[in-house]
């Protein structure tokens, strides 16, 4: 297994009051330096949006991995949200804590055996066409 942290992710997160949240995220990594989306389910009752969609930008040194996901359109209960975690040596989970001002709970990425492109693709075929 590669340790570029470049492909398709799984992960969940334990938020109070909701339980536990499942989310697929999409990383490049190029230089120590992170970038990514995520898609989750919206977990606010309120929430228009069953899918809530994020960006991803940040970085790792070493095992260490630190990002900040940003929702987009921010709102609905959610707009930035900051994580840092610790990646196994097999370079196939990530497990750490995800943080609010108010709030936060832990988190857990594994990666996936589905080949990033297909997510790409998938996305484009729902796009769209100008």
């Amino acid at each position: 297994m590669s340790d570029d942290l470049s492909g398709v992710w799984d992960g969940t997160y334990i938020q109070p009051g909701t339980g536990m949240v499942t989310f697929t995220t999409t990383l490049v990594e190029a230089g120590g330096a992170l970038s990514g989306n995520v898609t989750e389910p919206c977990s606010n009752p309120r929430c228009p949006l069953k899918t809530l969609n994020a960006s991803i930008t940040g970085h790792r040194s070493g095992s260490v991995v630190s990002f900040v996901k940003r929702y987009e359109p921010p709102g609905y209960g959610y707009d930035v949200v900051h994580y840092e975690g610790t990646l196994n040596a097999e370079a196939t989970e990530i497990d750490g804590r995800w943080r609010l001002p108010a709030t936060s709970g832990s988190f857990l990425m594994i990666r996936s055996t589905k080949p990033a492109q297909a997510v790409v693709t998938e996305k484009r075929a729902k796009q769209p066409s100008r």
